[in-house]
């Protein structure tokens, strides 16, 4: 029967994706994130045949039994592993594609208001293989591309492109296919401070114009940026020595 079969794919992938786990029965028994997404499958179910008011009681029972909220109007894939999943909240919606990873605390959160119309959607999509750590908020109508992470603790407000880490509130991309990503310019960042920041670099250009100032204006992020070479040298040096045998 399919429904079996989805049982084993849930239990194999949590296994596969779990350190922790030691046994598919125990998987069976003792993981409320695993719980919470076969719950959801019988009230997404109910939802979209009608039995609005009874998904709903049905959600709120398996929100008190795992700690997990999942609105039954969500659209979630397969394989999903909510790992520990007390303090998940999925929203209306949130489209989750397939594989994907959500640890504690994780908000796939709504902006707007249901009667919006122009806007219907107004949680966020996360595309297949994307890791969300504990704690983190993604909110609105955006996009978490395929295999992206999302940091503990970030929010999450704009678009994330594929194969990218971001982290920090707001969250910014960290690493981009493979490679790090460095902030060299305020505009990048896009919270209040960064815009102050460049407000004050620009009057205080503009007054050192003004009076005539002939030195040259270093660059904002220049001694961070050779900080952070000098400090990557020493970690290689360290791997290196390390590797060839030697000890700390």
């Amino acid at each position: 029967m399919e429904w079996l079969e989805r049982i084993r794919e849930d239990i194999d992938s949590v296994m596969l994706r779990d350190p922790a786990a030691q046994s598919g029965l125990q998987v069976f028994l003792c993981s409320p994130g695993l719980h919470a997404v076969w719950a959801h499958r019988v009230n997404h179910w109910l939802w979209r045949r009608g039995f609005r008011l009874t998904a709903r009681i049905l959600s709120q029972i398996s929100r008190f039994w795992t700690g997990v909220e999942i609105h039954p109007g969500a659209l979630l894939g397969r394989r999903l592993l909510i790992d520990h999943g007390m303090g998940v909240v999925i929203g209306e919606t949130a489209i989750v594609s397939n594989d994907v990873t959500l640890y504690q605390g994780v908000t796939l959160g709504g902006t707007g208001s249901a009667s919006d119309s122009a806007r219907p959607k107004r949680h966020p999509t996360l595309c297949q293989g994307v890791f969300v750590g504990n704690n983190a908020n993604i909110l609105g109508d955006i996009t978490i591309g395929e295999n992206s992470r999302v940091g503990a603790g970030s929010v999450v407000l704009r678009d994330v492109p594929p194969n990218s880490t971001v982290v920090g509130v707001p969250a910014h991309i960290v690493y981009r296919n493979g490679q790090r990503v460095l902030i060299t310019d305020p505009h990048e960042v896009k919270d209040p401070l960064s815009d102050a920041m460049i407000a004050l670099a620009e009057r205080v250009e503009r007054l050192e114009v003004a009076v005539g100032c002939a030195q040259p204006v270093p660059h904002t992020f220049m001694d961070e940026d050779v900080e952070r070479e000098a400090y990557r040298q020493e970690l290689e040096q360290l791997r290196d020595f390390v590797s060839m045998g030697g000890g700390i």
